[in-house]
C-alpha cells in the first residue's frame, strides 16, 4: 500500500487530508495543543514545517480519522485476515477442492516478512555521537517530567530465542543521548529485557520513528507475545518490509524506508524516574523508575520528518488505531478462543478498563470458561472489567448491551470479583502499581426483570442529582469522598433506588447525557474490590452474594492522578495564534 511515510503524505495531499502549519510553533505544549483542537473537530493530519528548536518538520494525527485509516491502509488487510479465519475453518481435513478455491491467497502470504534491501534512506546520515536534543519532541502536558518521544517503534530481540518485538513504549528524553523505556508488564520489549537482565547483559535496542504506516500499526497492536509485528506490517503494506542489508552497530537491522533509528542499547540493573506523563486515561501518570536506553547513533534520512502523536482524555489519535486494530484482529478472536464469539473493548476507558464479550453457553457456566480464557489472553489479561452475554449484539453500543445484560443480571450468582491480581500499569485506581482487582458480570439468558426507564421517587437529602444512562442503570451526584466516605453504602441501601439493579455515584451526574463521558468517567475512576457495594453482600460457599441494586462508587479518590487540563496561558496563545496556523480557515477548500 504505502512504503515510506513519504508516499501517504502525498496521498493525503491529494485527498485534502492534511493541512501546512507554516507559522513557528514551540513543541513545548503549544503544538500538542493545536493538535488536541483539530482532532476534536473531526480535522485533518498536520504538518508543522518551522518547530521551535528544531530544523525537522513534525507531522500529527495521522491516524485521527476513520478515513484516514482507510487511506493509509484499504480493505486488503481485513479481508485478508477473513479469508485466513475462512480457510482455517474449513480446509481441516484438507480437501483438495477448498484448498484449490483459496489458491490465490497463497501468493499473498508469500509477501509476508521482511527483506534486505541495500537501498535504504534512513542510512543517509548518521550522527555520531547522538544529538537527541536537536530532535523536535514534545511535551504534551505541563506537569510532565519532559520531553517525551511518542511515537518510537521500539525494536528488541529476545536475547535467547533471537524473536523479535517491535512495540511504542513512551519514551522521556533526558539528555542528548539518553531515554527512559516504559516498559509495563505485558510488553514483549518488557520482557526480553527481563531476560537479558537475568543474563546480567545488556539488551541491545533500536527506536524507529516514522516509516511506513503499517511499521506503526503494527508496533501498537496487542498481538500475542511471539507473533512477530514485522509479519503483520508486511500483511497491512501488501509485501515484504525493506530492511538495510547493512547492521546498524548493534546487531539490528534497519527498517529501511524509516525516518529515523535510534541505536543503543539498555544496561541491565540500571534505573531513572520517569514521569509523570499525561496519558490516554485522561490522567498522568506518576513518577517511578525505569529502565534507560543509552543512544549511541541517530540514523536518519537528509529531509527527516518527525511523526508524533498527542494522547490524552478520549477520544484521541489513539482511539481511532485501537478501534481499527479491533477491526482487523477481531476475526481471529472466534479462532485463538473457539467459545468467544465476539469481544469489543472500550478505547473510551483506555481499552483495559472494560471489555465485553458474546460467548457460548451451551452448559450451565460455561460463559465463565470464556471469561476466564479472556483474562488470560495476552494484554487482554489486563481487562479491569468484563461483560459476558449469550446473545449476539452490537456490542459497540455500549448502552445497548448494558440494558441488555442488566434484564438478566443477577446479581447473587452473576458477579464475580477477584482481588489481589495484576491491573495495567497505567490504572491507578487501586492506589498501587500494577495491583488490584478485576470483575466479571454475566447477563444470560432470558430476562429476569423489567427494567425502569425513569426515576420517579424522592432523591434522599444525600443525593443532589440523579440522572439516567440507560435502562436499568442510574447514575447519582452526592458529597466528594474526602467529606462523606460511606455515601455508596447508603445509597445501596435506600429503598428509593431499590428497584435500579445498577446505580453509579459520581461527583458530576451529568456525565450520563454522553455515553462516551459516561465510560470514560466511570471505568477509569473505580476498583471493583474497594468500589462496589450492594444492598446487602453476604458469603455463601466462599462466594459473594450480593443483592441489588448494585453500587459502583466513581466518584475521584483522595491521591488518584490529577486529570489532564490545559493551562490557561497555553489556551490563550492557542486563542491568539490560531488565525496564525490557519490563515485560510480551519477547512482545506475542495
Amino acid at each position: 500500500m504505502h512504503t515510506n511515510l513519504r508516499t501517504f503524505l502525498d496521498l493525503l495531499t491529494r485527498e485534502n487530508e492534511i493541512i501546512t502549519i507554516k507559522a513557528e510553533v514551540d513543541p513545548y505544549l503549544e503544538l500538542a495543543e493545536v493538535h488536541r483542537r483539530v482532532i476534536s473537530e473531526g480535522g485533518p493530519a498536520l504538518l508543522f514545517t518551522r518547530v521551535k528548536g528544531s530544523r525537522y518538520p513534525v507531522v500529527t494525527n495521522l491516524f485521527g480519522t476513520d478515513r484516514r485509516l482507510d487511506l493509509a491502509f484499504g480493505p486488503k488487510p481485513e479481508a485478508l485476515v477473513r479469508d485466513f479465519v475462512h480457510i482455517a475453518e474449513s480446509i481441516l481435513p484438507p480437501r483438495p477442492n477448498e484448498l484449490w478455491k483459496h489458491r490465490s491467497l497463497a501468493l499473498d502470504f508469500l509477501k509476508l516478512g521482511t527483506t534486505n534491501t541495500g537501498r535504504a534512506p534512513v542510512t543517509q546520515v548518521v550522527d555520531r555521537p547522538a544529538r537527541l536534543d536537536q530532535l523536535p519532541v514534545l511535551t504534551t502536558w505541563q506537569e510532565d517530567g519532559g520531553p517525551f518521544i511518542t511515537l518510537p517503534l521500539v525494536y528488541t530481540e529476545n536475547p535467547i530465542t533471537k524473536k523479535h518485538n517491535l512495540g511504542v513504549y513512551r519514551m522521556q528524553v533526558y539528555d542528548a543521548n539518553s531515554t527512559g523505556l516504559h516498559w509495563q508488564i505485558q510488553k514483549g520489549g518488557g520482557f526480553h529485557y527481563s531476560e537479558a537482565e537475568r543474563l546480567d547483559q545488556s539488551l541491545p535496542v533500536t527506536v524507529f520513528i516514522g516509516g511506513p504506516p503499517a511499521l506503526i500499526l503494527a508496533a501498537i497492536a496487542p498481538l500475542p507475545e511471539d507473533v512477530p509485528e514485522l509479519v503483520l506490517a508486511s500483511l497491512l503494506a501488501g509485501e515484504k518490509l525493506k530492511m538495510a542489508k547493512t547492521q546498524s552497530g548493534n546487531g539490528h537491522r534497519l527498517a529501511a524506508e524509516a525516518e529515523f533509528a535510534l541505536v543503543g542499547h539498555a544496561p541491565p540493573h540500571e534505573r531513572r524516574p520517569e514521569g509523570p506523563f499525561g496519558d490516554h486515561y485522561g490522567y498522568y501518570s506518576l513518577l517511578h523508575e525505569y529502565p534507560v536506553f543509552h543512544v549511541d547513533s541517530v540514523f536518519h534520512r537528509r529531509d527527516a520528518i518527525y511523526p508524533a502523536t498527542v494522547v490524552g482524555k478520549p477520544r484521541q489519535e489513539d482511539f481511532f488505531i485501537g478501534d481499527y486494530l479491533q477491526k482487523l484482529l477481531s476475526p481471529l478472536f472466534p479462532l485463538v478462543m473457539p467459545s468467544v464469539r465476539d469481544l469489543w473493548t472500550y478505547g473510551e476507558t483506555g481499552f483495559h478498563s472494560l471489555a465485553a464479550a458474546v460467548v457460548r453457553e451451551r452448559y450451565g457456566r460455561e460463559a465463565l470458561v470464556s471469561g476466564f480464557r479472556i483474562l488470560g489472553e495476552g494484554q487482554l489479561s489486563l481487562t479491569k472489567f468484563l461483560i459476558l452475554t449469550d446473545t449476539p449484539q452490537e456490542l459497540k453500543n455500549f448502552p445497548r448491551l448494558l440494558e441488555h445484560v442488566l434484564a438478566r443480571f443477577r446479581p447473587e450468582t452473576d458477579l464475580f470479583v477477584f482481588s489481589n491480581v495484576s491491573m495495567d500499569t497505567l490504572d491507578y485506581t487501586s492506589g498501587k502499581v500494577n495491583e488490584g482487582s478485576k470483575a466479571i458480570m454475566l447477563g444470560l439468558g432470558e430476562p429476569v426483570r423489567e427494567l425502569p426507564r425513569e426515576f420517579h421517587g424522592t432523591l434522599p437529602g444525600f443525593v443532589s442529582r440523579a440522572e439516567v444512562f440507560c435502562a436499568g442503570c442510574l447514575v447519582l451526584q452526592g458529597a466528594p469522598v474526602a467529606e462523606d466516605e460511606t455515601l455508596a453504602s447508603r445509597v445501596a441501601g435506600d429503598p428509593a433506588f431499590a428497584e435500579w439493579p445498577l446505580l453509579v455515584l459520581h461527583d458530576d451526574a451529568s456525565v450520563a447525557i454522553s455515553s462516551p463521558d459516561f465510560l470514560w468517567a466511570t471505568w477509569t475512576r473505580f476498583e471493583p474490590a474497594a468500589d462496589i457495594y450492594a444492598a446487602q453482600t453476604s458469603v455463601q460457599r466462599h462466594h459473594l452474594v450480593y443483592k441489588a441494586p448494585v453500587v459502583i462508587d466513581a466518584r475521584t479518590k483522595p491521591g488518584f492522578p490529577d486529570e489532564l487540563i490545559v493551562r490557561d496561558d497555553i489556551r490563550e496563545l492557542v486563542d491568539r495564534r490560531w488565525r496564525e496556523y490557519f490563515p485560510r480557515g480551519f477547512k482545506l477548500e475542495a
